[in-house]
C-alpha cells in the first residue's frame, strides 16, 4: 500500500465485514426472542435479564419464549404470559400503568406541593408585620388637658 489512509480504510472494511454478515444472516425469530428476553427479568437472578442469565430457570424461560415465538404468538401475548405468572417483578423496567403510575407521578406532585407551600410561606413572610408588644405604634399626641397636667408636674419638680 502506498498511503496510510488506504491501509486504514482497508482495515476498517475488513473489521466491519463480519459484523455486517452476522446481522444479515440472523434469524428474525431469534431476534424477536432476544428482544423479549432482554426485557424480562430472571426470577432467580437479581437484575439480570433472561437473555443474560445462566440459571436453569432463565434457560427454561428462554426456551418457552422461543417456542411461543415459533408458534406465532405476538410479543404482547408472550409478555402477558410471564406477567400472569410472575407479576410486575418480571419486567426489568417498571411499567407506567396501574399503581405504578403513583410512583412515576409522585415526585412531580411532591415537587409542586413543596413549591406551593414555599410560595405561601414567602407571601406570609413579606406581609406587613402585625403589632406586637415589642413593636407598638407610637403614642398619640397629648390633648390639651394632658398637656396642662404635664406642665403642672414639671413646675412642681422645679421647686
Amino acid at each position: 500500500m502506498k498511503s496510510p489512509a488506504a491501509a486504514c480504510l482497508l482495515a476498517a472494511l475488513l473489521l466491519a465485514l463480519p459484523v455486517g454478515a452476522a446481522t444479515r444472516d440472523e434469524d428474525p425469530t431469534e431476534a424477536l426472542v432476544r428482544h423479549i428476553a432482554k426485557d424480562l427479568r430472571c426470577a432467580v437472578c437479581q437484575n439480570q435479564s433472561v437473555y443474560e442469565s445462566n440459571s436453569d430457570l432463565a434457560k427454561d424461560m428462554l426456551r418457552v419464549i422461543r417456542d411461543k415465538v415459533r408458534e406465532g404468538q405476538s410479543e404482547g401475548v408472550i409478555r402477558d404470559y410471564f406477567h400472569q405468572r410472575y407479576g410486575d417483578y418480571i419486567y426489568l423496567e417498571p411499567t407506567t400503568g396501574g399503581m405504578n403510575r403513583l410512583l412515576w407521578l409522585g415526585p412531580f406532585v411532591g415537587l409542586l406541593a413543596g413549591g406551593w407551600a414555599l410560595l405561601a410561606a414567602m407571601r406570609k413572610w413579606r406581609a406587613k408585620p402585625t403589632a406586637t408588644p415589642g413593636n407598638d405604634p407610637p403614642p398619640a399626641a397629648p390633648d390639651a388637658a394632658m398637656q396642662e397636667r404635664i406642665r403642672q408636674e414639671l413646675e412642681q419638680m422645679r421647686l
